[in-house]
């Protein structure tokens, strides 16, 4: 079982930045990957960046640029790091982590408004 804890999130003003980070009982080493998805009201859950074990990373065309996905071993943290933040990006953020089964964090709320 892993459990993930996710935080960082809040009410941002458009341009602004937030770094989100997702906590991990286990070591995240051990995983093929970790990723963030979002929802928004209404609308599907969808990936917004993976990284997989070897580095590797991946963004949904929304957020290449804007967006950086990265870890911390030592503390078995994975970031998401947000700048120029738009309106759109306001979602609730989960944090998952793909083993051998799946696993979601009870997600942070990014609210993007002036």
């Amino acid at each position: 079982q892993v459990h993930l804890v996710e935080s960082g999130g809040g009410l941002v003003q458009p341009g602004g930045s937030l770094r989100l980070s997702c906590a991990a009982s286990g070591s995240i080493f051990s995983f093929n990957a970790m990723g963030w998805y979002r929802q928004a009201p209404g609308k599907e859950r969808e990936l917004v960046a993976t990284i997989t074990r070897r580095g590797s990373t991946n963004y949904i065309d929304s957020v290449k640029g804007r967006f950086t996905i990265s870890r911390d071993y030592a503390k078995n943290t994975v970031y998401l790091q947000m700048n120029s933040l738009k309106p759109e990006d306001t979602a609730v953020y989960y944090c998952n982590a793909d083993t051998v089964l799946s696993f979601w964090g009870q997600g942070t709320q990014v609210t993007v408004s002036s």
